[in-house]
Formats: C-alpha cells, structure tokens, sequence
C-alpha cells in the first residue's frame, strides 16, 4: 500500500517519503553506510555524480523503497550493521533495465527523512535516509526546566560534546588517526572524572561514533539546563609544524585572530560533511545575541574559559595564551556559557602521537576537569550542592599570610589532596586572598 507520494526539485530539498525530480546522468552507488544514533538510524548512499531518486513508504509489511534513476550499485550490502536498527534488511535489485531500487526491510513503523547532499571536500553527492524511532520521531526537545522546579542542591550540570563523529571524521592525522575518535575518548575520561567529583553531573552529547547537527549539540545541552558546555576538538592545519592547545568563546562581533576566524569556517561547516538537511540548519537569530542574558554567557564562558586554558598549560604546549574568540555556531546559546577546546594539532605528527595515547588523553581531560572545578568551586550556581556547601559556616576560607595547603587541611580535617580535587588545583601553590572551598571531612 502506497502511503505517501511528494515531489520536489534538486538541490537539496528535505522531504518524508516522496517523489524528487532532476536531471540525471548514468552514475554508480559506491559505498552504502550505516550510523546508529540514539534516536535514529542513518543510511548514507555514496554517490558518483547528482541522481534523481523517488522513495515512498509500504506497509503491511513496513518497508521504505528508494528508486535511483539510471544507476547501479557497485558495493555489498551483506556487511551492514543492522543490529539494533530498526532495518531487518536492505534489498537491491535492477527494474526498468536500468534504475536501481532499495528496499528497506522495516521491524516496525518510522518516521523517515531523505535528502540529496552536494560534494565537500571530504565526500561526494550523497543520498541520506534518516529513520527516526517512533518514540522520539514525533516529539520536541523536552522542555527546559525551571530552577524553581530543581532540588535545592542539585549538581552542576556539565554538557560534553565530542566534536564531529559518524559521518564526519573531522580533522585527520598519521596512521589514519580522526579527530571524531580522538575526542570522543577525550570526552568520556573526561565524564568519567567529572561523574567522580560530588556535585557534578556530566552528560555527553555524543556518546558513539554517529554525527548530531551543530543546531542539535546546542539545543541538547539547553534542554539539559546545563551549567556549562564544552565541544573537544583537535585541530588541523596545512604546516604540520603548527602546534598547541586553545580554548575559545563565542564572538558577536568579529573574530580575535585570522586563525580563530579560520577555525570557525571550518568548524561551522561540519554540518555539510556530517549530512544535515537544509531545513535543520537554523542558525540563532541574530537577535538573540544582543540579549542581555548573552553578555553575562559570555563573560562568564571567558572567565571560566581562561581558568581551564590555565590547566591546560600544565600539560600541553599552548597555542595561544589567552581565550580567543569567533562565530563558531555550536556555542551560541544564549544562557548556557559555551567553551570549544581545541586539545591539540593531530596533523602535527608529535602532538597527535600523543593525543592517540590513553595517558595523554587522561591528563588533558584532568586539565579540563580542574578547570570547571575551579571556576564552579569560586562561582557554583544558585541551588547547588556547591554553592549549598558555601553557605554552611566555616567552609570557605581566604588564604591568609603564612597560610600552606597543609595547614589548612589540617585545621578543617580533611586532607591536602581532598581540597585539591574541590578547588581544581593541579599544584600545592597557593596565594594570599585566594578563596578555597572545603570539602566535607
């Protein structure tokens, strides 16, 4: 039974099921790959040149069937990972001697999306199928939730966001290194730390190798009510002998250096490489950004970011020793404070042998821990645990002359390392007027 026919013209038109025209020449289906997301599947068709494609939804059984004019496949589908899909199989075949038709076995009914992408510099003209799953296909982000509804001492909620993935490798290195899997390890050590420090509650915004639109990394981290986020990148450029780790905020302005602005372009047009429809690239109004709530994300994104590129330094080599500043797009939110730390030059062979280490990678995402700790420990939201644990008498003391981490310790009863963890400091340094938090014993 045929449920849904539509028609549309090329390029680049989203549509749920239908009929698509354009003109075409003969081309080949090269490789055919799989993404698993957690709310969805994606079906990604490499393609030789442009095609003309018509798709439609059966049911009884629930089958999704794309037509591709004057084309052939040149690839197995027999090496798919169907498992945990909602596709039981995926069929091929030749009809009208010279167009190819798929066949999408379904387990159950979805909500389905296709769109035709343009070449990059990565890929080709793509063909995407996105299977949505019933229980999320036809619902919203769920609403953000109001501070009033919070407990009185909730935990800081730190969004971590593991730039690129599936689709989209990201920057590449020696011996096939990707940027996708060297951050995303990065992020979840750091999750790891961060899910171990009372207070704290990480979420990872990308937990597996599948790509989510700039758009949704922001709208994820809002419906969240997150306190902080943080997209981990590594960075790349032509001279392998660049090198250092940066971190930066947004800018509503122009950006602070030719390398930040750079930075920018390339990472705002991952979307293109990760296989996002035309629909879902909405950019933040620019209205947006002239808001009041905007001016205190932003102060508070340098000040928090300045404390973490501070750590940093502990551990790697620097690029820039201040927080730059440009339109990256996946930190425009307006009341979250949103920080994009570049980890490091995977394209400069000495720093990406590091990056790919398990121990590298555990002390850069210590550095970032200390950072956010650091900040939240002087500035912890109103209604947390933290900022609970200020209000009580006698835990927060000012440094005083003469005063040593020890002493201090000693004196509250607890121990030098446990203040340590708590205030995000990586040494036993301490100076005159600094404020510490002390932990309970």
């Amino acid at each position: 039974m045929l449920t849904r026919v539509v028609t549309f013209a090329l390029p680049l038109i989203a549509l749920m099921g239908g009929l698509h025209s354009v003109t075409v020449t003969a081309a080949e289906v090269g490789a055919v790959r799989l993404w698993r997301a957690p709310d969805h599947t994606r079906l990604v068709l490499d393609l030789s040149e442009e095609v003309r494609f018509t798709s439609l939804s059966l049911d009884n059984p629930e089958r999704f069937v794309v037509d591709l004019k004057d084309s052939r496949l040149t690839s197995s589908l027999a090496a798919l990972p169907l498992e945990g899909t909602p596709i039981s199989q995926v069929r091929s075949g030749i009809r009208q001697g010279t167009d190819l038709r798929l066949v999408l076995d379904l387990r159950s009914k979805v909500k389905t999306s296709i769109f035709l992408l343009p070449p990059n510099e990565v890929t080709g003209h793509r063909v995407v199928i996105d299977l949505f799953d019933p229980q999320t296909s036809e619902s919203d982000p769920p609403p953000v939730l109001s501070v009033d509804s919070l407990d009185a001492r909730r935990d800081i909620i730190v969004a971590i966001d593991a730039g690129h993935g599936g689709e989209d490798p990201g920057a590449s290195g020696p011996n096939q290194l990707r940027e996708k899997t060297v951050v995303l390890q990065i992020a979840k050590r750091l999750e790891q730390q961060l899910a171990g420090v009372p207070g704290f509650k990480p979420e990872l915004i990308r937990s597996g190798d599948y790509y989510v639109s700039l758009k949704n990394r922001r709208d994820r981290a809002r419906a969240l009510q997150a306190d902080l986020f943080v997209s981990i990148h590594a960075d790349a450029f032509q001279q392998k002998s660049a090198h250092g780790a940066s971190v930066y905020a947004l800018s509503t302005r122009g950006a602070t250096s030719t390398a930040a602005q750079y930075l920018a372009e390339s990472e705002n047009a991952a979307d293109l490489v990760g296989g996002v429809e035309l629909a879902e690239m909405d950019p933040m109004l620019a209205s947006v950004l002239t808001d009041l709530s905007m001016t205190s994300t932003l102060d508070t994104s340098l000040n928090l970011g300045a404390l973490i590129l501070e750590q940093i330094g502990g551990v790697a080599r620097l690029h820039k020793k201040k927080v730059e500043q440009a339109g990256f797009a996946v930190l425009k939110s307006p009341d979250v404070p949103s920080l994009l730390i570049e980890t490091g030059f995977i394209s400069n062979p000495d720093e990406a042998a590091r990056l790919s280490t398990p121990a590298y990678q555990d002390k850069m995402a210590r550095a970032i821990r200390r950072g956010i700790q650091s900040w939240f420990a002087r500035q912890p939201p109103p209604g947390t645990l933290l900022a609970w644990q200020r209000e009580q008498g006698g835990r927060e003391v000012t440094v005083a002359a003469g005063d040593t981490l020890s002493e201090i310790a000693q004196r509250h009863g607890v121990s030098v390392a446990a203040i340590k963890t708590t205030n995000g400091l990586s040494r036993d340094v301490i100076f005159v007027g600094q404020t510490l938090l002390i932990p309970d014993a």
